[in-house]
């Protein structure tokens, strides 16, 4: 997890607030709050740990939102998802609310975009906690990459 959380803090500013070891502890303290989870297997728990990262960056991006009344908010590195956005980096909070947008039209695209870039899952490992193959996790990818790209830079798109 820490890898991860560095890999996504090593794309902000030199001051930010955020740290990856904070942000690997602040998933720990939400994680602890699952003490009855049976947990079925590594991808299992990525795939817990990815959705709850995520709501970690984004309610820090709020909270920063808040404090300065839009001021600088979290950027996250999109070097998995290049095609997204022109520049390579999107606004969390756009970001998630992208993906609540694609979740209504497409959950399963959804969840894939969540396990893949917030959890740093593999499309196989991926294929495994959606009980799909790999060939359909990378085709809902490339899909959902389109989608996002639309979504974010404000082109037109086939919502189908």
């Amino acid at each position: 997890m820490l890898r991860l959380a560095k890999r996504y803090m090593k794309q902000e500013r030199a001051n930010h607030t955020l740290q990856p070891t904070a942000l690997v502890n602040e998933l720990y303290l939400r994680l602890i709050d699952w003490k009855n989870v049976e947990w079925q297997n590594r991808a299992h728990f990525l795939g817990v740990a990815a959705k709850l990262m995520r709501r970690v960056l984004v309610d820090h991006a709020r909270r920063q939102e808040n404090i300065k009344r839009g001021g600088q908010v979290v950027k996250v590195s999109l070097d998995e998802m290049p095609a997204i956005t022109p520049e390579g980096v999107a606004d969390t909070v756009a970001l998630d609310a992208a993906l609540n947008n694609l979740a209504a039209l497409d959950a399963r695209k959804s969840q894939i975009v969540e396990l893949r870039f917030f959890g740093g899952l593999s499309v196989e490992e991926t294929a495994e906690v959606m009980k799909i193959s790999p060939r359909t996790v990378n085709r809902e990818w490339s899909m959902a990459q389109a989608w996002l790209y639309c979504e974010l830079s404000g082109e037109e798109h086939d919502d189908a």
